[in-house]
This record gives C-alpha cells, structure tokens and sequence, in this order.
C-alpha cells in the first residue's frame, strides 16, 4: 500500500492568519473568540464567534479573485498558496492530471448566499425575488464545487476534483478521501483540507434554534469552555487549513519535509440522531479502533489526543466514552486537549484545521492546550490538558470528529520511520 504524508500546510485561522501566527496562537493558550462585527447581532442568543482577521489583499489576491470568491473560497485559495510554497513543490514537472484536489465544506458559500437573498428579495419582502438585482458570481455561490475548482486552478491540478460535505467533520473526511486516492494510485499529490465562512444571521439562528451554540455573551473571550463543569455549548468560527499530501517515497525522493504520515482514517455514522450522541461512545470508537487497525498502532501507542472538544456536555461524555472503549487503561495517561477553545467551532472546516495543529504538535514537541478549563468536570476522568501548552515529543496523535447526522471520524499521524507491525 502506498503511504501518504503532509509535506506542505496553508492555513487561515482567527487570530492567526499564516502557519506560523496560528500556532503561536494555539501555544499561548490566547482565544480569539470574541463578539460578532461581521452583522448585529443584537437579536440572536448567542452573539460570540471565533472571527479572522482576514485581508484578501495583503493574502495576495487580486482584486478580480476578491470580487468572484466567496469568504470561504478566498480562505481556500490564499490557503492553498501557503501550503504550496511550504510544500516546496515544482508544480512545473508534475504531471497536472496527477495531482488532485479535495475540500471539506457543511455550509458552502453561506455568506454571499445570504447577502444576494436579502437584495434579491429587498430584505425579504419579497417572495418573488428579482434576479436581476444579483451579482453575476451567485452561480458561483450556489454550487459548492466551485470551492474546489478554485483551489484546483490555484494549484494548476487537473487530477480528480471533490467537495466532501459530512457536516463537521467535513475537513477530517476530505483528507480521507485523498488519502485514498493516493493509495489507491489514482494521484501522486492531493490539495486537499477543507474552508468555512459560515458567520451569518442565517447560521446563528439555526445554532440558536437548538440551543448549541453559548450564551456567554457577557465574557466571549472565555465563552467556550470544553471539559469544564461550567461550559455552556459552542461558538461559532470560521477557518481554513490545506494540506499538500504525497506519496512517501516520491516526498522522500525529492527531499521534502515531511510533517507526518497519514497513518490510518475511518468514519463511521450512528444511524441514531440528527444532533444526539450516546455516551458510551461506541460510533466514535468504532472509528478509532478502524484506525488503529489499519495503522498497525496498538491502544497503547497513541501519545496524543486532538478532541472534537465543542464545549457541549453531551460532546464531552460521548467523547471520554470512546477514549476508555478504544484505548483502555490507556486513555488515563494520554493528553487530550481541544482547540476549539482558542479558535471556536468552523463546522466543516474544524477537522482540517485540527489535523495542521497535530502536525505542528508533532512538528515542535508541543502540545496545545484547552483554554478556559478552570473547572474540570468530575464526570470527565481524564488527561485534558488545561491551560497551558505542554512540552511533549510524540510520535503518534489521533484526532477525532463528531458532526450533526451522526458521522464519527477519527484520523491518526504518525512519524514515518515508526516501526510498521
């Protein structure tokens, strides 16, 4: 079986635009969670998200791109450009129909969608929308592969070209699928990761609807709170990371550096409840016990932990359930920690962002922390990490995704040059 590893990251992040600002970001233990500016938000229940500071301009796009792409595309794209150049590519002496391209999305072009409904519709007033008043990209904005395409053009890939859409754990399952294609030698280099820009009067009504999303309004800079006895759901963010993934040997042949391999994915789905999780965690197990078994990696093996950690007391339980089904006595003494507490809740974009953050921990021997747990709840037995980053070397590190649907994704990296069983 062809191995695949992550030669090249790309990331858009709030409070961290660029690879090296994101993760000084996660090590500080900082939030960049925060009151919403994009809309009023006065009217909603919950009124913090996790926003980026984002410049299409100095990201270096044109203004032509600025004016056709959605926010979620321009993240893409500016994205893809930073992981090819860390990638350190030759794009001119790959063979374009080789190289492919795979991105994670729930919620699309959501942001631009919204934006032409309320003119088209004269805020809504109208039943009958006027289509003459839309901008000539709102074909772009309905269809969302034309994300991908984007990126595709961004990287010259004329290989295979997807959006994956499973709900939040879009940007774990997008990497999945280019992993397979190169495994399977469909192509020798996947663009692949996911994007979200889904802070919109739209989405915080949905989120307010089922009560998911906190109403901490008062404090938004610790307003998400994973694994502690006081949190209160989750909050909103937006994001993109891309990865350059390649075969090992052709990586290893042209002297990149390799983050990590991509050792093992499977996803599963509960076929039980739209938004509900049992607490036993036996769908999320069941992904991670698929993981371990393709990757050769023991239980005992697994150094790290990068929890889906939304804030919610229905995640948290799920989530130490699975870990004590899968890893046993194990999962007493390996750190886990969650990142949403610094940089909110991307939807489908999260999982691809986590997956940049397990490399870099991996990369730099540190492992990030949980912001805000001061309060650790009683019911919630394990290692999570509060507070403060923590100096760790590991060789492994899984990470984990639940999305609505039911859908349980789990990935593991692992050092190449481990000892395969």
């Amino acid at each position: 079986m062809r191995r695949v590893v992550i030669t090249g990251l790309g990331v858009v992040a709030p409070g961290g635009v660029g690879v090296k600002n994101y993760w000084e970001l996660l090590t500080s233990g900082r939030t960049a969670t925060r009151t919403i500016s994009f809309f009023d938000a006065s009217p909603f229940r919950s009124r913090v998200a996790a926003e980026c500071d984002f410049d299409p301009t100095a990201a270096g796009l044109s203004p032509q791109e600025i004016r056709r792409l959605d926010r979620a595309a321009q993240f893409a794209v500016a994205s893809t450009r930073e992981a090819l150049t860390d990638s350190g590519l030759d794009l001119s002496t790959l063979d374009p129909g080789r190289i492919g391209t795979s991105l994670g999305s729930a919620v699309g072009c959501t942001t631009s969608l919204e934006r032409e409904y309320v003119v088209v519709s004269d805020g809504g007033k109208k039943w009958n929308v006027d289509h003459q008043y839309a901008v000539p990209e709102l074909y772009r904005h309905f269809v969302p592969s034309s994300m991908a395409a984007e990126v595709g053009f961004a990287a010259g890939a004329e290989g295979p070209a997807v959006v994956v859409s499973t709900g939040c754990t879009s940007g774990l399952d997008s990497l999945g699928h280019a992993v397979e294609l190169i495994r399977e030698g469909t192509t020798d280099v996947m663009i692949a990761g996911a994007t979200e820009a889904p802070i919109s009067p739209i989405t915080s009504a949905c989120f307010d609807a089922i009560h998911a999303t906190t109403p901490r309004n008062d404090d938004p800079e610790h307003a998400c709170r994973p694994f502690d006895k006081t949190r209160s759901g989750l909050v909103l963010g937006e994001g993109a990371a891309i990865l350059v993934l390649e075969e090992l040997e052709a990586a290893r042949k042209r002297g990149a550096h390799i983050y990590a391999e991509i050792a093992g994915f499977a996803s599963r789905c509960n076929a039980y409840h739209m938004t509900g999780l049992k607490e036993d965690g036996r769908e999320m197990s069941q992904a991670i016990d698929a993981v371990l078994a393709e990757s050769g990696i023991g239980p005992d093996g697994i150094d790290y932990i990068n929890a889906h950690g939304s804030g919610t007391k229905m995640n948290d339980r799920h989530e130490t359930g699975a870990f004590k089904r899968s890893l046993g006595e194990h999962a007493y003494s390996t750190p886990i920690s969650s990142i949403k507490s610094m940089i909110g809740h991307s939807l489908g974009a999260i999982g691809s962002l986590e997956i940049a953050a397990c490399a870099l921990a991996m990369e730099h021997g540190i492992l990030p922390p949980t912001a805000n747990l001061h309060e650790p709840d009683p019911e919630l037995d394990l290692d999570y990490i509060p507070l403060v980053a923590r100096e760790q070397q590991t060789d492994t590190v899984l990470s984990v995704g639940s999305g609505f649907g039911g859908f349980q994704s789990a990935m593991l990296l692992a050092r190449p040059e481990r000892k395969l069983s």
